[in-house]
């Protein structure tokens, strides 16, 4: 078979891959002209225009999730990958899909139903560290599972439901993140209104927005109370939610309780480490809803902040949240992008006293220093690889 990949974002490249690895032939292209080509060698690749023709000539067509409310999806219809290979449709699935907590939610629950004797396949959203949606349909055909959970990306809501159809949908929360495609909270609800139309989905019960969307097949879950490693609220309703879907397909509530209480954070995301009378909270807090959430938790003496990239302005607002209870040390580190002259700007006004870290050296050297003399250190924002960085040190000096 031959296919082609129309729009080369994280979700195209990644197809590309899955493809390529299986050995099938790919073409490529992407309106953009202004792109990266390396992990594109060997394939045939237009960049500034799609050739109707060379996609015609195809078998079946990945269009990029973003594409799907543009003219050129009702062109290739008919050869959509999801419609020519389909044999996820026809496996129970559960999407996963939110501001925040998605992946936490996604791997709690698959750790629950892979610990009752289920098979799982888990997968999706690839800006959430999984291998992408194509990947999964690929998988699907390939192995028997009893249970497909799916991480669903906010800006993929009109890709999943008309491709993956899920049976249930968790909805983690709602808040200010990628607002360049939403542009309001209200186009966010509207979007979500739209995808869990018909379906059974959970919400959460102390989210005032997603309570919004109440329907007659909405299913309220609530903070897991049982025994969690996981530092912060936020996460015992990322287990809620999990707990509440494991029961709902029959899962006993002794392997929810087992499964959760051994239940690890992927790396990346909120983790707690403790040296001698200092606390160090560290993990991707890169909207300003994320970060009200870990602020919700204690008082933070120190805070270092990844910066996001110029264009994501909303990430900027972070600050603002920090502004609501300033640490007595802001340390601004390029996170996506070296945005820390904008970050400046938006902390001005803090009490706080700000540093510039110009590299995860300068961080590690100035932690060393905290360390003994602070008691609630937090790392995060944005900037996920470097933030994996910091973790992975920290996780030596514990060893």
């Amino acid at each position: 078979m031959k296919f082609a990949v129309i729009g080369l974002g994280v979700e195209g490249r990644k197809a590309v891959k899955s493809l390529r690895r299986r050995g099938y032939e790919v073409y490529a292209t992407d309106i953009n002209t202004n792109l990266n080509l390396e992990g594109l060698e060997n394939i045939e690749v237009d960049l500034g225009f799609h050739d109707m023709g060379k996609i015609r000539a195809c078998d079946a067509v990945m269009l990029s999730p973003s594409l799907y409310n543009t003219p050129i999806k009702e062109k290739v219809k008919n050869k959509l990958l999801c419609n020519i290979i389909e044999d996820h449709k026809k496996i129970y699935t559960i999407g996963i899909t939110g501001t925040n907590g998605k992946t936490t939610t996604t791997l709690m629950l698959a750790k629950i139903l892979k610990k009752w004797g289920k098979r799982v396949l888990v997968g999706g959203n690839a800006g959430g560290g999984f291998e992408g949606y194509t990947e999964l349909i690929l998988q699907a055909k390939e192995n028997k599972y009893d249970i497909i959970i799916v991480e669903i990306c906010d800006m993929t809501l009109e890709f999943a439901d008309q491709c993956l159809k899920p049976n249930l949908v968790i909805l983690t929360n709602i808040g200010r993140d990628h607002m360049n495609h939403h542009k309001t909270i209200k186009n966010y609800k509207k979007s979500l209104e739209k995808f869990i139309k018909n379906k059974t989905v959970l919400l959460n019960q102390k989210d005032p927005l997603s309570l919004q969307l109440k329907t007659p097949k909405t299913i309220l879950y609530k903070s897991y109370n049982g025994k969690l490693r996981l530092f912060g609220e936020f996460n015992r309703l990322n287990a809620g939610a999990a707990a509440k879907a494991a029961k709902i397909l029959g899962a006993p509530k002794k392997i929810i309780d087992s499964a959760l209480e051994d239940f690890k954070p992927p790396r990346g995301r909120v983790q707690k480490y403790k040296f001698n009378n200092t606390n160090i909270i560290i993990g991707k807090a890169d909207n300003p809803s994320a970060m009200k959430s870990i602020l919700k938790e204690t008082d933070f003496e120190i805070i270092f902040l990844g910066t996001p990239r110029k264009d994501e302005k909303w990430r900027f607002e972070t600050i603002q949240e920090i502004a609501e209870k300033p640490p007595e040390t802001l340390i601004l580190f390029p996170g996506l992008e070296d945005t820390t002259d904008i970050a400046l700007e938006y902390a001005k006004n803090l009490p706080s006293k700000i540093l510039i870290a110009k590299d995860t050296d300068e961080i590690l050297k100035l932690l060393e220093r905290f360390i003994g003399e602070y008691h609630r250190i937090f790392i995060g924002g944005n900037g996920q690889d470097k933030i994996i960085e910091i973790q992975d040190k920290i996780e030596g000096w514990r060893e």
